[in-house]
């Protein structure tokens, strides 16, 4: 098995292709334009790669991922042998592209949302249907709450109902349009909008205190996200210890048009590959639930609780 580890490594683009992906998940095209061959030669590489368990691929749609091993054989394999690779400046080149393309990711992202905020309300009630997932927020929220943080919050239909289950509530959303659409919710002459606070940041880097929150929510937003586990990371570093946290999220589908309309990255998600991520960023599962919505697909609800 080794022999044919090394012999997977013995080429230069190989190589390039195992440092970038150790650091990121790409796609095919993603990875030709980093690389600047063409792609029947990037993909023959990752062929090899992927047969000698040096990768892994995922399929979402009509687009393909590919990363390192998060774990195992080829996982300890690779921290042993990379050290004694030496990153020269065309490796290092590799690195800031890849970082360069995920940032473009989040600009898209932000554009698009700026776009079709004026939209945005009337879309979810497309792909919802009769399901009120505010309702389903607000039972999450524990009693007695302090501080509620919805991410991702959007026009602020879910915080506006979150308002009188906590002392405050706090909103993050990348989106300036979005957040402008969400102060209008609150009459700033009515004592409540005291209690409000919106934020514009970025959900890998939230603009919150260590702990600062005792209960946040995250619907329908880690589908848009380059590395939704960082985001969920980043959310247990923003709760208090015994914070709970209320995902809701589309399970796995094949509708592209979910690309094009709503600005979706992922085609939803694996409950295994949800509850795995919650479990990596230091919760607990409490709950699950799971309730079909519009345009065919069905949502996963989890509560889970900060270790």
């Amino acid at each position: 098995m080794t022999i044919l580890h090394f012999k997977a490594l013995s080429d230069e683009t190989r190589l390039r292709l195992v440092h970038i992906l150790l650091h990121y998940e790409l796609s095919v095209n993603e990875l030709v334009r980093i690389l600047g061959m063409g792609q029947s030669r990037v993909s023959r590489h990752l062929k090899i790669l992927t047969e000698a368990g040096l990768l892994t691929s995922r399929r979402d749609g009509l687009w393909v991922f590919y990363a390192a091993p998060r774990a195992g054989e080829e996982r300890d394999f690779l921290r042993a042998v990379l050290p004694f690779v030496h990153a020269d400046a065309v490796m290092q080149a590799d690195l800031g592209m890849a970082a360069q393309i995920l940032e473009e990711r989040a600009r898209k992202t932000r554009q698009f949302f700026n776009a079709i905020a004026e939209d945005w309300d009337e879309l979810n009630r497309e792909v919802l249907g009769a399901f009120d997932l505010p309702a389903a927020v607000c039972a999450a929220v524990p009693q007695g709450c302090g501080t509620a943080v919805d991410l991702g919050c959007g026009t602020g239909a879910v915080l506006s109902r979150l308002l009188p289950l906590a002392r405050g509530v706090i909103g993050v959303d990348g989106s300036a349009r979005m957040l402008e659409l969400c102060r209008r919710r609150f009459n700033p002459d009515e004592p409540a909008a005291g209690r409000v606070s919106l934020r514009i940041g970025e959900l890998d880097h939230l603009p919150l205190r260590d702990g600062e929150a005792d209960f946040a929510c995250i619907n329908l937003v880690l589908h848009h996200l380059s590395e939704p586990v960082a985001a969920l990371r980043e959310i247990r570093r923003i709760l208090a210890p015994g914070g709970r946290l209320f995902v809701a999220d589309f399970l796995r589908h094949n509708d592209e048009t979910m690309r094009s309309r709503y600005g979706d990255l992922w085609l939803g998600f694996k409950e295994s590959e949800l509850a795995d991520g919650l479990s990596r960023a230091g919760f607990t599962r409490i709950g699950r639930q799971r309730h079909a919505v519009g345009r065919g697909l069905e949502l996963v609800l989890f509560s889970a609780e900060a270790c």
